[in-house]
């Protein structure tokens, strides 16, 4: 069916003329559903008038709201809601209205109820409904009723609405001084909080500048006044503020805390120092005072020489370990010096008279006075040390001179010895006492018998004591020199034990026999005694050679480990590493205990040698750490200016590494210094660390919160249908917000996002592109009559009368492009072309719409759409115009297309209105 038949038997309320559906309008019953439906249709109409028309027949506010939602915005149907709820028209009660009004969400309908509702209460209502800040000042200004104007402006709170309350609303002064004094009062409390925040900041800051500062010896007390301060402040922190004074605050009491660990260290340190000098001190006190009192005392036995040398042993030993932890200091150091060298002194005498005691004994014993000077002087024994017993029995015998020697002097010296052999018998000492009483007999033959009478009964009972003596100790010896010759004999017979343990056998066995002395000695014991004991040392001569081998090769091996150990100290490198030295150190402790023994003629002195390099390595090793603590005290200020630095967290945390790889390679500080310090290093690199860490947790929460906001932007464009071309902006606005959240995190879910934004971005662009058409459509109907008159003055100048210019109808406006069509076709009637180029033309723009509408052509029309498509490539280089510019153009082609027959356009109208009716479908959305 052809276009005019269609409109000559479609209803009139569809006719393409407005006239004729306005007229229409009128015939319509609202009362009757399918009418009502139409009138519903014609609010919604292109044309004005008919909208204005068909809403004057509706008066249910309810459906007219329903088509507020569903048809494009229109001032008549604003209109009339306006009219409806306000009263002026209809009869709807005030109940009614006012529950229609609550419901209602659109600004410009509630604002103009608001400011012409017949009722105050119902004005107020729809002032509820507004939220615009805009419209509330301009309700507050212009509204007529006053209980309206004073709720709009008690809903107005921001600063800049209440000035423009003030500066406007000189309608109502109440207004206006309500305004005024709230905006007062708002001004205050911003000054106020502003004031508080001031304070809160400079407070911050010099906090922050706290923590950063290095310890003195106010920064505790500040921190504290600081920190009283923040708390006695009013009004409350915000979250950045909290989080940076609880920063600053963990970092002053870091420093707090860390001068306190170092204090703590450097105080037990340094009373570890001071009680290994206090000990030093006491030891070295000690042996002075044995010293002194050997000096002081009458005599020296062999168990004082015995104490004196395990107490140099000891101090030896607990002086090595003091210095291994601290050296001592140089006033120290000389007393111990000095002290080992009177030691040494008294020892080495003591070595002497012991070599020459036999000799000493001997020259005693046979009265032979200058041998026993010689043996005196030989054994050099000084003069401020007290004698031996030996000694002094010897210095006593050489101070007989014979200037001395009258019978008065010889006389009291044979009772002072009468009285020494007494008590030498009671104390037991039978050797001493035997020597003394064989004395007296030779003395007692060369005095005066009457002179001695009174001592010869002294004399003859201590002899009777001694033999006493003699008898008991020979009662007592006599078994055990027996039972020392069975062991002996038996011990040479022995050949399963080992050298070490015969030689301590022996040596304990001959020890005991010298214990003995002469008790119950006889010359058949004696040389069998000794008969075993050359046996044993005949048997232990090898292994006493090779032990004497040893020793010197032990003997050599310290010497060398002394060498090399000087030479290390002699020519110390620059960058040694505490740790090495003290490895070096234990090592060679080791290593000296290992090459053990050695000759004791020697020992000492090598000793002595050892001890003041191990002295010396100590302090090269302390020497070292403190210039090891020193770098490590620079690398720890290093992290803190770096933990402080605004530099990226990831260099930074890059930079800490090559902080603690410096810092592993420098070795260890002193061991009180080297725990605190590494804390300290440790805590600041765990804080850049932690800022990486938190920098990161940041990126991923940035990239999370672009993750969610691109998922929100893609539900919302996902839910949007545009219902006009002019939409597009809103499209374009939604893609620049997705490339403002680029770049998205990898993974699935942002491929996934990525490929439904496309697909949601393909499918908004080809809806705005059909509705684009259904518009140039839409705009083609509304020509509709032009089109229609042409047809007429074409067919009437075909007809043979004169060509006549067609005016456009009254209502129909026409774009620039379309007016130079129109102009076209009434010039084509006065020179018009020939009916075949005027077909072809018109085939032309059928193949061309068809292109358009359906993509395809009849296969008789295959040359035109060749044709066609080569133009589109050569007119179009470089840009490729959409579908609407295409339709546009064909129809401004077809409007100046002319003069059309009337049997051409009959047989061509009916395909272009079917293309037409393709291109006005939309698809859902």
């Amino acid at each position: 069916m052809s276009g005019l038949l269609r409109r000559f038997f479609s209803p009139r309320w569809q006719h393409p003329d407005p006239g004729v559906r306005r007229q229409a309008v009128t015939r319509l019953d609202p009362s009757r559903p399918d009418q009502r439906q139409a009138l519903e249709r014609l609010a919604a109409d292109t044309d004005p008038g008919v909208r204005q028309a068909a809403l004057a027949r509706l008066d249910d506010p309810e459906r007219l709201l329903a088509l507020l939602d569903e048809t494009p915005p229109s001032p008549e149907l604003h209109e009339r809601l306006v009219a409806l709820l306000t009263g002026r028209q209809g009869s709807l009660d005030l109940a009614t209205r006012i529950a229609l009004t609550e419901r209602i969400d659109t600004a410009a309908l509630l604002t103009a109820i608001t400011l012409q509702g017949d009722n105050q209460q119902l004005r107020l209502a729809a002032l509820a409904r507004l939220d615009d800040e805009e419209a509330l000042i301009h309700q507050a200004c212009d509204n007529g009723i006053a209980a309206v104007r004073h709720a709009a402006a008690a809903r107005v709170t921001s600063e800049a609405g209440l000035a423009r309350l003030v500066q406007s609303a000189r309608r109502d002064r109440q207004v206006v001084r309500q305004a005024r004094e709230r905006l007062n009062r708002l001004r205050a409390d911003a000054a106020s909080l502003a004031a508080a925040r001031h304070r809160r900041e400079a407070l911050l800051e010099s906090l922050e500048r706290h923590a950063q500062a290095a310890w003195e010896p106010l920064y505790a007390g500040r921190f504290r006044h600081l920190t009283r301060e923040w708390n006695a402040l009013e009004d409350l922190p915000d979250a950045s503020q909290e989080r940076r004074y609880q920063d600053a605050c963990l970092r002053c009491r870091k420093v707090i805390g860390d001068h306190e660990a170092r204090q703590l260290s450097q105080a037990a340190a340094h009373q570890r120092r001071e009680d290994a000098d206090q000990t030093r001190e006491a030891l070295v006190e000690a042996l002075e005072e044995s010293l002194d009192a050997l000096t002081r005392g009458e005599r020296i036995t062999e168990q004082d020489i015995a104490s004196l040398r395990a107490q140099r042993q000891l101090l030896a030993n607990r002086w090595q370990a003091l210095s291994d932890q601290h050296l001592a200091d140089e006033a120290l150091r000389r007393r111990y010096d000095a002290a080992l060298a009177g030691y040494e002194r008294i020892a080495q005498a003591w070595v002497r008279l012991e070599e020459r005691a036999a000799a000493i004994r001997q020259a005693l014993a046979d009265g032979d006075d200058e041998r026993l000077v010689a043996l005196v002087d030989a054994s050099g024994w000084p003069d401020d040390l007290a004698p031996s017993p030996l000694l002094q029995q010897a210095r006593q015998r050489l101070a007989e001179t014979p200037a001395d020697d009258d019978l008065e002097s010889r006389l009291a010296r044979f009772a002072d010895d009468l009285a020494q052999l007494e008590r030498l018998l009671e104390s037991g000492a039978f050797k001493g006492a035997s020597r003394l009483h064989q004395r007296l007999r030779q003395q007692a033959e060369q005095l005066p018998q009457a002179r001695l009478q009174p001592h010869l009964a002294t004399l003859k009972r201590l002899a009777a004591r001694l033999a006493e003596l003699r008898d008991w100790r020979g009662f007592v010896a006599g078994p055990k020199r027996d039972q020392l010759c069975q062991a002996i004999d038996d011990l040479a017979e022995d050949t399963s034990l080992p050298d070490a343990e015969l030689d301590r056998r022996h040596r304990q066995l001959v020890k005991d026999w010298k214990s003995l002395g002469d008790a119950a000695a006889n010359r058949q014991q004696s040389a069998s005694f000794r008969a075993a004991s050359d046996r044993i040392h005949e048997r232990l001569a090898p292994w006493r050679k090779r032990l004497d081998a040893e020793r010197a090769r032990n003997l050599e091996a310290r010497e060398a480990l002394c060498e090399q150990l000087e030479t290390l100290l002699a020519q110390p490198a620059h960058e040694a590493d505490p740790d090495a030295l003290r490895q070096i150190r234990d090592k060679a402790r080791e290593q000296w205990r290992h090459f053990s023994p050695v000759p004791r003629d020697r020992a000492e002195a090598i000793g002595r040698r050892f001890g003041r390099i191990r002295h010396d390595l100590q302090a090269l090793i302390d020497r070292r750490a403190e210039e090891i603590a020193e770098a490590k005290r620079e690398l720890i200020e290093q992290a803190r200016a770096l933990l402080e630095s605004d530099d990226p967290a990831t260099r930074r945390a890059e930079q800490a590494k090559a902080l603690q790889r410096r810092w592993r390679a420098l070795g260890r500080a002193p061991r009180g210094e080297e725990q605190a310090l590494w804390r300290e290093f440790r805590g600041l690199c765990d804080g850049i660390f932690a800022s990486r860490e938190a920098e990161r947790d940041n990126r991923v929460q940035q990239a999370r919160e672009r993750l969610e906001a691109m998922q929100a932007l893609i539900d919302r464009l996902d839910a949007w249908h545009p219902t006009d071309s002019g939409d597009g902006q809103v499209l374009e606005q939604a893609i620049q917000q997705a490339a403002a959240l680029e770049p998205l995190p990898t993974g699935r879910r942002t491929e996934g996002m990525r490929r439904r934004w496309s697909g949601i971005i393909r499918a908004r662009h080809e809806r705005l592109a059909r509705l684009a058409v259904v518009e140039e459509v839409n705009r083609w109907r509304d020509i509709q009559p032009l089109l229609a008159a042409h047809l007429e003055a074409d067919a009437a100048s075909l007809a043979g009368e004169a060509p006549r210019d067609v005016e456009p109808p009254a209502g129909v406006s026409l774009p620039e492009d379309m007016r130079s069509a129109h102009a076209r076709r009434n010039a084509a009637r006065r020179r018009p072309d020939e009916p075949a180029e005027v077909e072809e033309r018109l085939a032309r723009q059928r193949v061309h719409l068809s292109l358009l509408a359906v993509g395809r052509v009849s296969h008789r029309d295959d040359p035109l759409r060749l044709a066609i498509q080569v133009e589109r490539l050569n007119e179009n280089l470089g840009r490729q115009p959409s579908r609407a510019e295409e339709l546009h153009e064909v129809l401004r082609e077809l409007l100046a297309n002319g003069p059309i027959p009337p049997a051409l356009w009959a047989r061509e109208v009916g395909e272009l209105d079917r293309m037409l009716e393709n291109l006005a479908r939309l698809p859902p959305p």
